[in-house]
C-alpha cells in the first residue's frame, strides 16, 4: 500500500519557507524536496484555505505563511490537508453480508477511530515553530540566523 505523505510535504514545506522569509515560489521549494512544484502547489492548497499560507500573485508572485508558525499546530495542517487516512488497516469489504465480517468491521472502526483521535491529539500538541525550532537547534546550515533582542 502507498503512503500519504502530504502532512511531511506541507510540513518540510513550511520550515522552508520560515527560513527562506518572504515570498517563496512552488518553482524553488519543491527541487530540494525531490518534488514536481504542481504536487507542491496542490498540497498547499489546503494550507491556503485554512490561513496557514498565503498565496501571491503575478510577478514575484508564490507563497508565504499566513502567520507565524509558532501558532500552527501539527494538527492544524493535518485538517488543512483534508485528515489523510492515518492507518492503511481497514476492512476487506465495505458492506458485508457476513455477521462475522460485519462485526469485524466494527471493531477495527471503532479502534481506527480512537486511534485517529490519540493521533489528532498529539498533533495539536505540536507546533510547526517547534519543527522549525529543532532545525536551527542541530545547526541546519541553511537556517537563518535569528538574533536576540537584548533589554
Amino acid at each position: 500500500m502507498r503512503r500519504d505523505s502530504r502532512l511531511s510535504v506541507a510540513l518540510h514545506a513550511l520550515v522552508h519557507m520560515e527560513e527562506q522569509g518572504g515570498v517563496v515560489t512552488s518553482e524553488t521549494l519543491a527541487p530540494p524536496m525531490q518534488l514536481n512544484p504542481v504536487v507542491l502547489r496542490r498540497t498547499m492548497a489546503g494550507l491556503r484555505d485554512a490561513g496557514i499560507v498565503r498565496a501571491a500573485k503575478g510577478h514575484g508572485g508564490g507563497w508565504a505563511l499566513g502567520r507565524p508558525l509558532a501558532s500552527v499546530s501539527l494538527g492544524e495542517v493535518y485538517k488543512a490537508l483534508g485528515t489523510p487516512e492515518p492507518f492503511r488497516i481497514g476492512a476487506r469489504v465495505d458492506s458485508p453480508g457476513c455477521l462475522v465480517e460485519q462485526a469485524v468491521n466494527r471493531a477495527l472502526a471503532g479502534a481506527l477511530a480512537r486511534a485517529e483521535a490519540v493521533l489528532v491529539a498529539e498533533l495539536d500538541g505540536v507546533a510547526v515553530g517547534d519543527i522549525a525550532a529543532d532545525v536551527r537547534r542541530k545547526g541546519w546550515p541553511g537556517a537563518r540566523k535569528r538574533r536576540r533582542k537584548h533589554a
